[in-house]
């Protein structure tokens, strides 16, 4: 029943353009993709806050300078059959779902919800939406409180997630 209220809120802030309309590039897959698995289960608000927070850090000096290196940003070790390739260490990510060891292939089941945040990914990254998050560069689930919380400004609340930004 939830899926189903998600995709219909999608369906009421739906645009007249598909995925395959603009240059869906890899940026906008990542960006994407860290939106549906961090915030799937979120209002349309919250897959907002979601990319939101993920420019924020591409914008803010102390992270990398893409959307692809912002998502997958987190330590890395050599794989033990192939020393050419890096494997990201597990659980050490600043998205967990990047490096958690499960698939990243999106379910089936999902895809109409996965196509409405495609179509969404161009209009958060040029910032069409405005920042409902104030400036954050962090958050986490309202059920956990990560040490790294006490040393942020708490910004807002939107669905299941707690918004925060540095001090400067």
């Amino acid at each position: 029943m939830l899926r189903k209220i998600l995709i219909a809120g999608f369906v009421l802030f739906s645009f007249n353009v598909s995925a395959q309309e603009y240059d869906f590039n890899d940026e906008m897959k990542c960006l994407a993709d860290n939106i549906y698995w961090e915030a799937r289960n979120q209002s349309f608000a919250g897959m907002v806050a979601v990319g939101n927070v993920t420019m924020n850090r591409v914008n803010d000096p102390r992270y990398p300078d893409t959307i692809c290196e912002v998502v997958k940003q987190g330590p890395t070790q050599r794989s033990w059959t192939d020393p050419t390739k890096y494997y990201p260490v597990r659980h050490r990510c600043q998205f967990s779902w990047y490096c958690d060891g499960k698939s990243d292939i999106i379910p089936d089941e999902d895809y109409a919800l996965y196509e409405h945040i495609r179509t969404t990914t161009l209009r958060i990254s040029s910032g069409w939406f405005g920042d409902n998050t104030f400036g954050s560069t962090h958050y986490h689930a309202t059920y956990v409180k990560p040490e790294w919380a006490e040393t942020k400004t708490k910004m807002t609340q939107i669905g299941d997630h707690i918004f925060y930004k540095w001090e400067k």
